[in-house]
């Protein structure tokens, strides 16, 4: 279980009564993005409260009322997904910082610049964010937040999401060692090899993958393959 100087409050309200548990704040994060967490693992104690700096337990028969079940594990889920939570200041920074990385990598994973076809860097993602004055929930999931963040960067930078369809040209030695790396980067649409023994494929990848792409494949092929944007 977790350690009481690492855990929040996570509190709901209900029927008149207030419902509290103690849980490390990450957990509350993954739980809220539809991932699968052991909750019993990251609770300080396995206890329903009604005040848990006290140590004041909700009584089971209004536990039962509200959520159906005096199950804790369950409780403690509903809890989580329906109520609020109390974060520290400096958990709080921390969970924004850690979600603004994502929400950047997302973006800059997936956008091009319409202008010149190009991806846009993270620095100036993160850049144009803060001029926008964008802001980050902590626990709502990245993909819910990207569009928002989109919508307030589009006056700031030339931004949509796209993708693109890229030929790539390996030689028969150099294909055995990028193809797990070609698929890494998105889907194959169709392939052939050529009577020089190479191999040709069109892959379908996020726009902004590109030039990952290219310094991936050239550092595996020591620079010998081919490459070629296609409609």
């Amino acid at each position: 279980m977790v350690d009481i100087e690492d855990a929040i409050v996570a509190r709901l309200e209900s029927h008149g009564e207030t419902f509290e548990i103690l849980i490390d704040p990450k957990v509350v994060n993954q739980l809220r993005e539809g991932k699968e967490v052991n909750l019993f693992d990251n609770m300080v104690i396995d206890e329903i409260f009604k005040n848990a700096h006290k140590g004041t337990k909700a009584s089971e028969e209004k536990i039962k009322e509200v959520f159906g079940t005096t199950e804790v594990i369950e409780v403690a889920k509903q809890i989580i997904l329906k109520g609020e939570v109390q974060l520290t200041a400096q958990q709080r920074k921390e969970m924004l910082e850690a979600k603004r990385k994502r929400i950047v990598a997302e973006i800059a994973r997936n956008a091009l610049n319409p202008q010149t076809g190009g991806p846009h860097t993270p620095a100036r993602i993160e850049t144009a964010m803060e001029e926008a004055k964008v802001h980050i929930d902590p626990f709502k999931p990245v993909e819910m937040q990207v569009k928002d963040v989109l919508d307030k960067l589009r006056p700031i930078i030339p931004i949509r999401f796209d993708k693109i369809k890229m030929a790539v040209k390996l030689t028969a030695d150099d294909y055995g060692k990028c193809y797990d790396e070609v698929v890494h980067f998105g889907k194959i649409l169709k392939d052939e090899w050529l009577k020089d023994g190479s191999w040709i494929g069109v892959v379908e990848m996020p726009a902004g993958m590109r030039d990952e792409f290219f310094d991936r494949i050239n550092h595996k092929t020591h620079g010998n393959a081919e490459f070629k944007q296609v409609k």
